[in-house]
């Protein structure tokens, strides 16, 4: 049990708002973690964190919408988005950053199952695509962009597409794992991406 729940408990009185969903989204995170998606619950996360299931019920609209919240928040200092003026320097950290997310610390298998349940779990899917995809693909443009601004991108290159082509890449190997999720492979995505493959 985290120190911030047993911190919690220890309290007298009625907790605010804000510490009983940061003990809902700690507890959810560290089921997700420990065990994975399947078999979370309301029950199981509400008597871990020592709060009211109709409390979870008013703030998430389903187990998995509270899963992928405590996801994001336990990963989202992984997948920042530097900006040092170097665009392959920055592709590289930050895609090395993510695929060692999903391969060393057992991102890969809880994102892998929150996906797969997006696909018949709408308010799992619109929480994912609001909270998730969506800004992510955002900050990545924003960079893009910028460097696209400082001559580093050719004009005329589409900024989603080399999103789809790097992120989508890695997720693919994840989802369908016929090859290895490597940061070799991911130096070698953006040699081909940097460089072309197209012979001279």
């Amino acid at each position: 049990m985290s120190d911030l729940q047993n911190g919690l408990r220890r309290g007298r009185g009625r907790r605010p708002a804000e510490a009983v969903r940061a003990a809902a989204l700690a507890a959810a995170g560290e089921m997700l973690f420990e065990s994975g998606l399947a078999g979370l619950t309301f029950d199981k996360i509400a008597q871990r964190a020592g709060v009211s299931k109709m409390t979870l019920y008013k703030w998430w609209p389903s187990p998995g919408a509270l899963a992928f919240e405590a996801y994001s928040a336990a990963v989202e200092h992984r997948l920042a988005f530097e900006d040092t003026g170097d665009i392959e320097r920055d592709l590289r950290s930050q895609l090395h950053s993510f695929v060692r997310l999903l391969t060393a610390d057992r991102g890969g298998p809880v994102i892998a199952a929150l996906v797969g349940a997006a696909q018949h779990d709408p308010d799992l899917a619109a929480v994912l695509a609001e909270q998730y995809t969506v800004p992510r693909r955002t900050l990545a443009v924003e960079r893009l962009r910028r460097a696209q601004r400082a001559g580093q991108i050719a004009p005329d290159v589409d900024l989603e597409v080399i999103i789809d082509q790097l992120w989508g890449a890695c997720y693919h190997r994840l989802l369908m794992p016929a090859e290895p999720l490597t940061l070799h492979f991911v130096d070698a995505l953006l040699r081909n991406l940097l460089r072309g493959i197209a012979q001279a």
